[in-house]
């Protein structure tokens, strides 16, 4: 396509596992059973904080919005994963790409904001707990859910804009079954280096929020080395054990796949496949897994759902 003729007109061809096309149906297997947990385990986390006034807490609420990006991300990726493994349709038209796009980077934005936010809530919780409710107020509660929403939608809509100027004439084979900002605009035939400084930025913003989330963690364990009791120690890190884990498995793919997309040019595709896979699917299926473990309200909780759900017929 010359650069004169509208993006709008482009197509995109989606790609699988490399080297593994002839066994996409057996490799959609896993992808599925990933599918399915996310969706389960975070509807379900979705369920019981809703149905339990007792979870009416600022954790929960902050738990409740992690759950729901999470979701978010997972449904973002669906369609073409579907498509590419199941009925191996690759082809994607610019505005639905530039779609997914959005949808996927701002939710991971989200997801970056979330975490940070938690982190927040676990500072105040263990370093401030005599003032905790007069902080953490429903109405900052709401304020801090509105602000995470337009942080992560706002930021992208420039990424958008700069990318329907770029005119797409090289090969428009992309690297995954879904489409990312660092995979299209290597796909230019015009210098797309105002589009990489751009999502350089965004890659900032989020190595910042993971920065003053280690910092929130120094100040919360100094905190707790300053307390005499071992039982009290253990009980206030205890807190703070999912959302440590929640931190790694969101921020390490993340880290790996902006670096293997910047800098391993050269790496083998099946690398940046898995990565990227890591990166997208993992964290969703894992988060309520952890909390669920990791947290007994949350387990109390979702015991007595189930024990309702049993009982029911009953009456």
């Amino acid at each position: 396509m010359s650069p004169g003729n509208s993006s709008h007109a482009l197509a995109f061809l989606l790609t699988g596992i490399p080297r593994m096309a002839h066994f996409h149906r057996w490799v959609f297997i896993p992808f599925g059973l990933m599918y399915l947990i996310a969706m389960l385990g975070n509807c379900t986390i979705l369920l019981v904080v809703g149905v339990h006034h007792k979870l009416h807490e600022p954790m929960y609420y902050f738990l409740s919005m992690l759950a729901t990006t999470d979701l978010g991300l997972t449904l973002s990726t669906l369609p073409t994963v579907l498509c590419v493994f199941l009925f191996s349709t690759r082809e994607i038209s610019f505005p639905a790409c530039l779609t997914q796009m959005f949808c996927i980077h701002a939710f991971s934005f989200m997801e970056s904001s979330v975490l940070l936010a938690m982190a927040f809530d676990r500072y105040v919780a263990v370093c401030c707990p005599l003032r905790y409710s007069s902080i953490l107020t429903g109405a900052r509660i709401v304020k801090i859910g509105l602000g995470i929403i337009g942080r992560g939608t706002l930021t992208l809509l420039p990424l958008i804009c700069l990318l329907t100027q770029l005119p797409f004439c090289r090969s428009h084979v992309l690297s995954h079954p879904y489409c990312l900002h660092q995979d299209m605009i290597q796909l230019a035939c015009t210098d797309a280096t105002l589009n990489s400084m751009y999502g350089l930025t965004l890659v900032l913003i989020v190595v910042l929020d993971s920065l003053l989330i280690a910092l929130s963690y120094t100040m919360i364990i100094r905190t707790v080395l300053g307390i005499t009791s071992r039982e009290e120690q253990a009980k206030a890190l205890n807190t703070c054990v999912a959302h440590f884990c929640a931190v790694l498995i969101f921020y390490i793919p993340l880290s790996g796949l902006s670096i293997i997309h910047r800098y391993g040019k050269n790496t083998a595709p099946i690398s940046h496949a898995l990565m990227a896979n890591v990166y997208l699917f993992v964290p969703p299926m894992l988060n309520p897994i952890l909390y669920s473990m990791k947290n007994k309200a949350i387990r109390k909780g979702l015991l007595r759902l189930l024990c309702q759900r049993v009982a029911w017929p009953g009456h």
